[in-house]
C-alpha cells in the first residue's frame, strides 16, 4: 500500500508549480546568467565532464604480468567465446613473445589473422631498417592493413576488448596496440517501421551507433555539427553520443543535456527509453518529456532548429530534446508537402487527439446526465438498442475499451504474419458477437472503434499511450460528474502540463507562456516564411534564412 505522504508528493510533484530555490530544477532562460525573478544569477555549467576519472591501471612491459591481468579480468577460463592467442614477433635479430586477444562472434577473425598475425609472423616490411622500439616496429608492420590505436591504460584496452576490437600485447613494450576489427551482426538500414510517411527520406536508424552519426552527417553536411562520445554504465560502458550544431543550440542547453548524462551512476544502460526515464524531470507525468524518433531526417530538423539529440548505442530510436507538446501532433511529412497540406493533415491529427481523448467520457457524461442535448430521434434510438441491455453504459464502454485494448496487445505481440489478422478478426467476431447476444449495444461498438481509428492518426507512440490512460479517467468523470467532470478534468490535466518542463523548456509553449515568435508551430507557414527559429529553445541563431528567401521574385530594374 503506497504511503499517504508519498501519494501527497507525488500529487504534488504532477499538478503544483514549485518556485525556484537553491536546488530547482534547470530552466532554459533567455540570456545567459539572467533569472526571471532577478534575485540571482543563473548557476554556472562547466563543459568539461563532471564526474572524476578512475585510477587506471598502467601495463607492464612485462608480458606474463599482462597475461595474468587479461585472464583475471575477462575470467578466461570460464568466457567459452574469450580468445588468446599467443605467438612470435619476427624481428631483425631476434623473435618477440606477443599475444592477441579478442571475442569471437565480436571481431572479425579472418581479417585478425591476415591483417596482424601474418604480417607479425612473416615479417616483410621492416628487414634491416633497424627500428628503435617495439612501439615502431609493430606500427610500421601494421599501420598499412589496419587501424591502430597505442594506449597505456589497462582499462581502455577491457573497454576496446568488449566492444569488439582487439588488442595485442608484445614483450617489453609498455603499450598495448588496438585494432578496429569489429565485425558483430548489424541491421543494413532500411525504411522507418513506426515512423512511415508518404514522401521524404525513406532512411531509418539501426542499432550501430557509427551508423546513425554517418546518416545524421550524410543529411546535415555541416563542420558546425559536434557529436560528443559518453560513455554510459560503470559496467555495460554503454556508448552514447550528444549530438548539437556548435553555432546554434544554447551553451546552457547543451550543458544541462551534458551534466545529466555524466551525472548518470548506473551499472548497466541497454536502450534509450531507459535513458529517457533516467533524465526526464517529471517521472509520475503521462505526457513525454522528450521525442522519441528512428527518422533522420527528423533529427537533423531538431538540429538546425537548436535542440539537441542524444543517440544510444543499441537501439535505433534517438531522442531530441528539449520539446514541446505540439512536437508530438507533428511529423516530418509536413515539411515536404505544401503548405495547405500540411495544415489539413495537421488539423485532422488534433482532431483524432482530441476525439480519442473525450469522445468515450463525452457520451457517457451525455447518456447519464445530459440528454437534453441530444436530437430527440437520436436519443429514442440509442434508448431502443439499450432496452435489453443487462449492463450500465459504464461497464459495457470500459468492458469494450478494455477488450480492445487486449486485442492491439496481443496484436503487436503476435508474429508480423498473424498479427494483423488477429486484429482485425478479433475485433469484428467480438463486436458483432457481443452485439449479437445482447451484452453490448451497436452504439457502444461504434463509439469504441471510432475511438480507436482516431487512436491509431497520433503520430506519436509515446503520446498514444498518454492518452490511452487518461481515456479511463474522462469515463470514469464522465460517469460520476457529467460534462462538468470532464470539464475538471480537463482543467487538471492542462495545470499538470502548465507546470512541466522539458529540459528547462515549458511544455505548453509557445502557447503557454506565449512566446514571440511562432513559427511552424500550431499553423504550418510555408516554407518561405520560416524565417525565424522557434524562441523557447533560445538558439544563438535566431534567423535561419533571409526575409526574402525566394529572390527570383523580385522585380527586376
Amino acid at each position: 500500500m503506497v504511503p499517504i505522504r508519498s501519494l501527497s508528493h507525488m500529487i504534488k510533484s504532477i499538478f503544483f508549480y514549485h518556485p525556484e530555490s537553491p536546488a530547482a530544477p534547470f530552466r532554459l532562460l533567455e540570456r545567459a546568467g539572467e533569472d526571471p525573478a532577478g534575485s540571482r544569477p543563473q548557476r554556472f555549467y562547466p563543459s568539461a565532464p563532471l564526474l572524476a576519472q578512475d585510477q587506471f591501471t598502467n601495463i607492464s612491459k612485462d608480458l606474463s604480468t599482462n597475461l595474468d591481468r587479461i585472464k583475471n579480468i575477462f575470467s578466461a577460463r570460464d568466457n567459452s567465446d574469450f580468445v588468446i592467442r599467443t605467438f612470435e614477433i619476427d624481428a631483425d635479430t631476434d623473435r618477440i613473445p606477443a599475444f592477441i586477444i579478442f571475442f569471437d562472434g565480436m571481431a572479425d577473425s579472418g581479417q585478425i589473422n591476415e591483417a596482424i598475425i601474418r604480417p607479425l609472423l612473416k615479417n616483410h616490411y621492416c628487414k634491416g631498417d633497424s627500428p628503435d622500439t617495439i612501439q615502431r616496429l609493430i606500427g610500421s608492420m601494421l599501420v598499412e592493413q589496419c587501424t591502430l590505436k597505442d594506449v597505456i591504460y589497462l582499462e581502455e584496452v577491457v573497454d576496446a576488448v568488449s566492444f569488439g576490437n582487439c588488442a595485442l600485447f608484445a614483450h617489453g613494450c609498455e603499450y598495448a596496440f588496438l585494432a578496429d576489427v569489429k565485425n558483430w551482426g548489424r541491421r543494413s538500414v532500411g525504411t522507418p517501421q513506426n515512423e512511415a510517411v508518404l514522401r521524404g527520406p525513406q532512411e531509418a536508424f539501426v542499432e550501430s551507433i557509427r551508423t546513425n552519426t554517418a546518416l545524421v552527417r550524410k543529411a546535415v553536411k555541416d563542420p558546425a555539427l559536434i557529436i560528443e562520445h559518453i560513455s554510459i554504465g560503470k559496467r555495460s560502458k554503454t556508448p552514447c553520443a550528444l549530438l548539437y550544431i556548435k553555432d546554434i543550440a544554447g551553451d546552457a542547453l547543451v550543458c544541462e543535456a551534458r551534466r545529466r548524462l555524466l551525472g548518470l551512476d548506473i551499472d548497466y544502460l541497454f536502450d534509450s527509453g531507459e535513458l529517457e526515464q533516467l533524465i526526464e524531470e517529471k517521472t509520475y507525468s503521462l505526457f513525454p518529456q522528450m521525442v522519441a524518433t528512428e527518422r533522420p531526417d527528423k533529427v537533423c530538423m531538431a538540429l538546425a532548429s537548436g535542440r539537441v539529440a542524444v543517440m544510444v548505442n543499441g537501439t535505433p530510436f534517438v531522442l531530441i530534446l528539449p520539446s514541446v507538446i505540439l512536437d508530438y501532433v507533428k511529423v516530418t511529412e509536413d515539411a515536404f508537402v505544401r503548405a495547405p497540406y500540411s495544415l489539413l493533415f495537421r488539423f485532422v491529427r488534433m482532431i483524432a487527439i482530441a476525439i480519442s481523448l473525450l469522445l468515450p467520457g463525452i457520451y457517457i457524461a451525455v447518456a447519464y446526465y445530459h440528454q437534453h442535448m441530444l436530437p430527440a430521434d437520436l436519443l429514442f434510438a440509442i434508448e431502443a438498442s439499450r432496452e435489453n441491455m443487462p449492463f450500465p453504459s459504464v461497464f459495457e464502454l470500459l468492458m469494450m475499451e478494455a477488450a480492445f485494448e487486449l486485442i492491439r496487445e496481443a496484436g503487436i505481440r503476435m508474429p508480423s504474419a498473424v498479427g494483423p489478422t488477429l486484429g482485425i478478426v478479433g475485433g469484428l467476431i467480438l463486436g458483432q458477437a457481443a452485439v449479437a447476444a445482447g451484452i453490448v449495444s451497436p452504439i457502444m461498438i461504434i463509439i469504441v472503434a471510432m475511438t480507436g481509428i482516431c487512436t491509431f492518426a497520433v503520430s506519436n507512440y509515446s503520446l498514444e499511450f498518454a492518452l490511452r490512460i487518461s481515456r479511463f479517467g474522462y469515463i470514469v468523470l464522465g460517469s460520476a460528474f457529467g460534462l462538468m467532470g470532464i470539464a475538471g478534468g480537463i482543467f487538471l490535466q492542462l495545470v499538470s502540463l502548465c507546470a512541466s518542463y522539458s529540459f528547462g523548456v515549458p511544455l505548453l509553449s509557445p502557447v503557454a507562456p506565449k512566446m514571440r515568435f511562432t513559427v511552424n508551430d500550431i499553423i504550418p507557414r510555408a516554407i518561405w516564411k520560416r524565417e525565424r527559429l522557434p524562441d523557447y529553445v533560445n538558439a544563438k541563431k535566431a534567423k535561419t534564412q533571409a526575409k526574402i528567401s525566394r529572390k527570383w521574385t523580385r522585380r527586376r530594374n
